[in-house]
């Protein structure tokens, strides 16, 4: 006799997603469109608007650069405007070109991370990686003795990066830096560091005054070399702290 009834449906066993072999994170197309549109029409209408009251700043006596704000205001119309409209979009465009640089983009993978900001890029195996957190505007990724495998100072969104170096499997920590005690100021002829240690942090210090971002990071590899792992407050003073030794390279929990 047959049954009415259509046989029980049996539940299909799913099998968890893999994650991608490769996962690029950065700035959206959004944003970007927003710095490469936004800049240049701000420049504009900002130089537009200086040439408009040029002839206004001018007979200000107290005024700097009257000389200059006459030369603007003699200009004739629609000469000026167009002028200054135009100038200003490109100075836009340069600003927006070196804001641009400052976006720091991560291509993760299940072996390793390729880090890039302006122009630079830095290739860190995930299995020497011990930790990867945000510090202020820098991201950065710590080896198993503590000691900075790259530290990148620009513009990015801490989940997106959190979430793709979760996904690879990188340590994240939403904690920041686990070994943040482990810093001091940087005092001249502390007892406890070398005479070339000082001498590399003093001109670090001339370096970071003179807004010399190269050199700063220059003598930053330096520091590392002799095992010294440097960061900076907002008023551009150094802390310091050494590397761990080999007994003591366990990441603290946390």
């Amino acid at each position: 006799m047959t049954s009415d009834h259509p046989p029980p449906k049996v539940p299909l066993s799913k099998t968890p997603a893999s994650p991608p072999d490769r996962t690029t994170v950065g700035p959206t197309t959004s944003e970007r469109a927003v710095l490469w549109a936004g800049f240049p029409i701000l420049g504009a209408v900002a130089l537009w608007l200086a040439g408009r009251a040029a002839g206004w700043v001018a007979s200000l006596p107290w005024a700097p650069f009257q000389g200059l704000f006459k030369l603007v205001a003699s200009a004739p119309e629609p000469l000026l405007s167009i002028g200054a409209a135009v100038a200003g979009a490109l100075v836009g465009l340069a600003m927006a070109f070196f804001a641009d640089l400052e976006y720091v983009t991560a291509d993760i993978g299940p072996d390793e991370a390729a880090l890039t900001v302006d122009r630079v890029t830095r290739t860190v195996p995930r299995a020497a990686t011990a930790a990867v957190f945000q510090d202020g505007k820098n991201l950065v990724l710590l080896g198993h003795d503590s000691a900075e495998l790259a530290r990148l100072h620009g513009d990015f969104d801490t989940e997106r990066f959190a979430a793709a170096f979760e996904l690879h499997g990188y340590p994240w920590r939403p904690d920041g830096d686990p070994y943040a005690a482990d810093f001091r100021r940087w005092v001249a002829a502390q007892p406890d560091l070398s005479s070339e240690a000082h001498a590399l942090l003093k001109a670090r210090a001339h370096a970071l005054k003179k807004d010399q971002k190269k050199d700063a990071e220059q003598l930053r590899e330096e520091l590392a070399r002799l095992g010294i792992v440097v960061r900076d407050d907002k008023k551009k003073a150094q802390h310091w702290r050494r590397v761990r030794p080999a007994r003591d390279t366990d990441t603290p929990a946390g």
